[in-house]
């Protein structure tokens, strides 16, 4: 069997996260170039994206993360409920999965779509589903991504991060080797907030005992931004996988990264 990596475009680096559902087109078109080189190469590749303004914005207004809560809400033209809402982001979801397997479609490379409210319960790194539909045949992508899935008792509903699937995937499916976080506007971990950041603040080789700070928009993410993705990626290397995180702009670091070659960014272990 080839060699499998697991790839996250973060949400954050294929849309606008200012403004509802604005995808980058080009970053994604790029990005879709880089997956059909890793298939050229003989190494399959296993994809999760995340939602940025596709997901993030409705669902901090309507408290999706939080589950069923009694609130009251300010409804918008499309959403009067929470019940409206987890529907209206789905749908956003697929909309971008659209846009994301479209550029794939273009460079000739076959998808197969996962949508994890069909077949995932629960949040959390522990949620449930079977994996085993990810284990396609030679040079097909499996496709999934962060989204609202079912939750049992009374929370009813919850935002699956894709930085769980990717822990998850990376650790449970065959022959996966590697996990790459192509993130956004930055090259790594960084010592300091990017803002702040100098090409010396890059930290090459992170573990959890080393201290890193990060831009979490908290106003409109509602998973767990940079640090999500290094705690899953620390727990994910603890189980053997090779895990690093570059910068996603540059769509051949993401390439040179799924192929485990040196590259400019972060190298995650446990």
């Amino acid at each position: 069997m080839r060699e499998r990596v697991v790839i996250k475009w973060g949400g954050g680096l294929i849309t606008d996260k200012t403004t509802l559902c604005t995808p980058k087109l080009d970053v994604i078109e790029a990005l879709a170039t880089s997956v059909r080189r890793c298939l050229d190469n003989d190494l399959d590749v296993i994809l999760v994206h995340g939602a940025g303004s596709y997901g993030h914005l409705r669902a901090k207004h309507w408290r999706l993360n939080e589950g069923r809560v009694d609130a009251d809400f300010t409804p918008d033209d499309q959403c009067q409920s929470q019940a409206d809402a987890v529907a209206c982001v789905r749908e956003e979801m697929l909309a971008l999965n659209d846009h994301v397997c479209s550029a794939l479609q273009q460079q000739g490379v076959p998808t197969v779509i996962h949508p994890p409210h069909h077949w995932a319960e629960g949040v959390g790194a522990e949620f449930e589903g079977d994996l085993a539909r990810f284990n396609v045949r030679a040079g097909t992508v499996a496709v999934t991504f962060g989204d609202v899935v079912p939750v049992a008792g009374d929370a009813e509903f919850g935002i699956l991060s894709g930085d769980d699937l990717v822990y998850r995937l990376a650790t449970e499916v065959p022959y996966v080797e590697r996990l790459v976080f192509a993130i956004g506007g930055v090259d790594g971990l960084l010592r300091c907030p990017p803002e702040r950041a100098t090409e010396d603040d890059l930290i090459e080789e992170w573990s959890p005992s080393i201290a890193f700070e990060g831009t979490h928009q908290s106003e409109i993410d509602v998973t767990g931004g940079i640090g999500l993705k290094a705690a899953r990626g620390a727990q994910a290397a603890a189980k053997g996988v090779e895990v690093l995180m570059v910068n996603g702009g540059h769509a051949d670091r993401v390439f040179d990264a799924c192929m485990g070659r040196e590259v400019r960014g972060t190298r995650v272990v446990s």
